[in-house]
């Protein structure tokens, strides 16, 4: 058996077994690309506040803080955002999907009406990740299958490059395979339409394949340390290559006797003077609410400090700032802030990672397109969207070999193009 033709039995063969997994990871990876333009979206009533009158005042961050407390006394934010956008709300967040929006002028506490498409993404990332599968026993599994098929995936995407490639280089065999064209027949249809989506998709299918692999795999992880040239860090240790934020917390300068912490608006205001081409900053609000005492309690209880005992001073306020100018596109610099001047201590972002950490940057956000903007998603919704008419016109071929009437016309050859080789003229993707 030539190499060709076995090839193609193992396209065929990996393209059946993996076919329905594939499926599902196209389709939820062609909603995931759009994820959080789909979110912003839905729920713009919250996000979007009215135009202001004119000299209206934003609100003390603190002052939202204590509506936030008034409103719902069981909300504990984690984290609040704000954007570079006069008519953006305040977002005060919990976990990863939950939180309130208030509006930086009025303090009025809002959530969206609707939490339909947030259910709804959460639901795709599930199916993406783990095959819809729940529980600590049966994820693993459902991750581990999904992991196997993305390689089946990214095997098929390069055997299928190989077998469509014409024997004589030239337009006549070249345009069946690169474009759509009319066809008499389903089966010629079906044959076209793997061909063209196949040549046009493959090379984004392959990008986005490889770059599951880190997430899929830990060996996927350290085989980049390994490439790079980079220790691969110890599990538990804030590493497995990725951004900066798992550091030793930086220290912060005593302050002069009766220093107080700078407020929160304060601090804010500092890090846009820093970072003028901010887009968004995110607060992370443990670490920004100081402990009022200063000196260490008694053993009694009282607010006196016990001779000889250390002073505490406020913990560094931390922010993440977005830039408007950041590539990759998804980058951020991290700022640690002394609470009291307002100094940065440390700035940490992507020309400070090492080799393995701004590959796994690259990799992580060219899974979903978002490391080269609203294109590079585009592009990645689009191919997924393409793997999908190749896993139906895969197995509609599949399914025409094994089970289809044979041909039985005089000139049926005929119809087979000049330059294919009959064992892959049906080729499944």
């Amino acid at each position: 058996m030539s190499f060709r033709r076995t090839l193609f039995w193992i396209h065929l063969v990996a393209g059946l077994i993996s076919g329905l997994a594939i499926a599902i990871m196209c389709f939820t990876g062609t909603m995931l690309a759009f994820e959080k333009d789909f979110i912003a979206w839905a729920e713009r009533d919250a996000r979007q506040i009215a135009t202001p009158p004119a000299g209206a005042t934003r609100l003390p961050l603190a002052e939202l803080q204590a509506r936030l407390r008034a409103a719902q006394p069981e909300a504990r934010p984690n984290s609040l955002v704000v954007q570079n956008d006069p008519l953006a709300a305040v977002a005060f967040t919990i976990g990863r999907t939950g939180g309130f929006y208030l509006n930086p002028y009025t303090g009025d506490v809002r959530q969206p009406r609707s939490t339909g498409m947030v259910t709804f993404m959460r639901v795709m990332t599930e199916w993406h990740r783990y095959l819809g599968l729940q529980g600590a026993e049966s994820r693993p599994v459902g991750k581990l299958i999904n992991g196997i098929c993305n390689l089946a995936f990214c095997a098929l995407a390069i055997t299928g490059l190989y077998l469509w490639m014409p024997r004589r280089w030239s337009w006549r065999a070249l345009r069946p395979v690169v474009w759509f064209r009319q066809n008499e027949s389903a089966r010629a249809r079906d044959f076209n339409w793997h061909n063209a989506i196949g040549f046009w998709t493959a090379p984004v299918l392959i990008v986005l394949t490889l770059t599951a692999v880190p997430i899929s795999f830990r060996w996927g992880g350290n085989l980049i340390n390994t490439l790079t040239g980079t220790a691969v860090p110890v599990q538990g240790a804030g590493g497995r290559g990725g951004p900066p934020g798992q550091e030793p917390a930086a220290a912060v300068p005593a302050p002069a006797a009766g220093a107080a912490p700078l407020s929160l608006d304060a601090l804010l205001a500092g890090v846009q003077r820093t970072v003028p081409d901010w887009k968004t900053i995110t607060v992370r609000l443990a670490n920004t609410e100081p402990n009022a005492n200063a000196g260490a309690r008694s053993a009694n209880g009282e607010g006196r400090r016990d001779a000889g005992a250390p002073v505490r001073t406020a913990a560094a306020a931390t922010f993440t700032v977005r830039e408007s100018t950041s590539w990759p596109r998804t980058a951020t610099s991290t700022l640690t802030v002394d609470p009291f001047s307002g100094a940065v201590l440390r700035r940490t972002g992507y020309p400070e990672m090492n080799a393995a950490q701004q590959v796994r940057s690259w990799t992580r956000f060219l899974h979903t397109g978002e490391a080269l903007g609203w294109g590079g998603q585009f592009i990645a919704g689009l191919a997924c969207l393409g793997g999908l008419f190749l896993v139906y016109t895969g197995f509609a071929l599949s399914w025409r070999r094994f089970f289809g009437r044979k041909p039985v016309a005089p000139d049926a050859a005929a119809r087979v193009r000049p330059d294919a080789d009959p064992a892959v003229a049906c080729t499944p993707r």
